[in-house]
């Protein structure tokens, strides 16, 4: 005799959190990995997110705005013939090589260096650790200042190369370094018990891992070249932005600067598009952070030595030749060089202006990043997209956008610090973008989903599990954002309030006069600065490091 089969009843149903049903509280997974591949739906954005990023993203804009509204008001054919001749031609082809040539030497650098700190047993980790960060202590023009002022012979595209190279490659040390120290050694190790070699290792298993850091450090460098000024105008190399500085400065056009600044913009959308297209839609956050023992070590035998020299050659160009000429026109000045009152007064306000833009920074790319990471979609990535391009603009560009639009529509923030501070979010929102986006997708989404089943709102999710788990991202961010500040030359000449000087503003006004002795004080203070903001960035470093 056949029974019917017994279905439980619905008041004896198991029940979720706070009463409801499971089916309900924890929808089918392989449905919503159907959809974004990750377990995550992109349907739902919340309000205040949303409204915060689409705001952040609108600012981001305004000097885009700014040069494609006057791009347009001159007309296609006026238009053309200033963009369309070989000047044009010249500064594109400096500009491209320099970036390529940089990016390429830095990526190279930046990795070799991770590896060694992170998987050798080369001695002395700490220590190098240190060293590899410390170049960015130093402001780019301070160090062409440094060469040129001893050797005014390294000057061109190989001068601008090396220096560049020098100043920049930390940017791409730090993220892969922290990516290596994430990394499960599980993985490695099956690799090498399916008998592939350590080189073979290194590119199928571990080099795929660290792109997404790679291609952001990449992206930062890029987009820092093709808006970089002081250091270029130093080592007379021609680029966009020195040409765009000069059409500004000394015949005042207007309209051939602006078209200048729309062909950075071409570049800057092609090189978004070409991060964006390489860094696909991998995801590299797992649930915890892996093995509890520490990656196996490399011994280097015989290659120790060589090793130790090519870093230490490495160390002496990026950081003393700059340090030694500042020391050396130190001694070199007089007393009447050394202005305490003015050194006070610019160092206070280089601190204060540094750290109120770093929090102002860091806190406006957090919405972006997390609609970036948490709910991936067109509308995400567009909004994150969108706060790349002031960073690729020479900051006279920007600085010009904003006082047009605040003459224009709110007179009354004309010459204040708070413009002179949205012109910092602007230039320096990437360079905090990327570290919040990479700790937030090594962050595990899984963990913000147990605290909203045990009852916790979004808000209190964020507060108590997310800001956690992204905390030292968030400190690289402010600490690189920090760094930049302190140091940024051309938007604080034209947008700092009447009687406001920097320690960037009166090192130029020295430097450009030739007085090396006279801007070395300046210099120095800089790198001081700058310094303890530096160490932060190697401090969780050193944690993975091991004399």
């Amino acid at each position: 005799m056949r029974h019917a089969p017994v279905r439980p009843s619905p008041e004896r149903a198991p029940r979720g959190v706070n009463g409801e049903s499971p089916a309900v509280r924890f929808p089918d997974m392989k449905r919503m990995k159907r959809r974004t591949g990750t377990g995550r739906t992109e349907r739902s954005y919340p309000p205040l997110m949303l409204a915060a990023a689409v705001s952040v993203s609108l600012i981001a804009l305004i000097p885009l705005c700014f040069v494609v509204g006057y791009s347009a008001s001159i007309g296609p054919t006026e238009a053309a013939r200033l963009v369309f001749r070989p000047r044009t031609g010249e500064l594109l082809w400096n500009t491209v090589r320099l970036a390529a040539g940089c990016v390429l030497l830095c990526a190279v650098i930046g990795v070799s260096a991770a590896w060694l700190v992170e998987r050798s047993a080369l001695p002395g980790l700490r220590v190098w650790n240190v060293l590899l960060v410390a170049p960015l202590a130093i402001p780019a023009f301070v160090n062409s200042f440094g060469w040129v002022s001893l050797m005014p012979g390294a000057t061109g595209y190989g001068g601008a190369l090396l220096i560049v190279t020098l100043s920049y490659f930390p940017l791409v040390y730090l993220p892969v370094a922290a990516a290596l120290r994430g990394l499960d050694p599980a993985l490695e190790e099956s690799a090498h018990a399916l008998g592939h070699s350590p080189w073979r290792t290194f590119l199928r298993v571990v080099l795929p891992q660290l792109r997404p850091a790679l291609l952001g450090g990449s992206l930062l460098i890029s987009l820092h070249l093709l808006a970089e000024f002081g250091a270029l105008q130093m080592l007379r190399f021609p680029t966009f932005t020195t040409a765009i500085y000069d059409q500004y400065q000394s015949t005042f056009n207007g309209p051939a600067a602006n078209m200048l600044a729309g062909v950075l913009v071409v570049l800057c959308l092609l090189l978004l598009l070409a991060e964006l297209r390489l860094r696909g839609r991998a995801r590299y956050a797992r649930l915890g952070a892996g093995s509890a023992r520490p990656s196996p070590r490399t011994r280097l035998g015989r290659g120790t030595a060589p090793v130790l020299l090519g870093l230490g050659v490495l160390i002496a160009l990026a950081l003393g030749v700059p340090l030694g000429s500042l020391g050396y026109w130190l001694t070199m000045g007089t007393s009447s060089a050394f202005p305490v009152g003015m050194l006070v007064t610019t160092t206070l306000t280089s601190v204060g202006l540094g750290a109120a833009g770093a929090i102002l920074t860091t806190v406006i790319a957090l919405p972006v990043a997390w609609l970036c990471v948490r709910r991936p979609g067109r509308l995400s990535v567009i909004l994150e997209r969108s706060t790349y391009f002031g960073n690729a603009l020479p900051g006279i560009v920007v600085a010009l956008a904003l006082v047009t639009i605040a003459i224009r529509l709110t007179p009354a923030l004309y010459q204040t610090t708070a413009l002179l501070l949205t012109a910092y979010a602007i230039l320096f929102l990437p360079r905090t973008m990327v570290n919040v986006r990479s700790a937030l997708a090594q962050a595990p989404p899984v963990l913000e989903d147990v605290a909203h089943a045990l009852g916790a709102g979004r808000s209190a999710t964020f507060r108590r599990v997310t800001l956690r788990l992204i905390a030292p991202g968030l400190g690289a961010g402010t600490a690189l954002v920090f760094i930049a500040i302190v140091t940024e030359l051309t938007a604080t000449l034209l947008l700092a309030p009447i009687g406001t000087h920097t320690l960037a503003t009166q090192f130029w006004s020295h430097s450009d006069s030739i007085a090396y002795a006279a801007s070395a004080p300046y210099a120095a203070l800089m790198v001081l600065i700058s310094a303890p903001a530096t160490y932060l960035l190697t401090r969780e470093a050193r944690k993975g490091a091991r004399a």
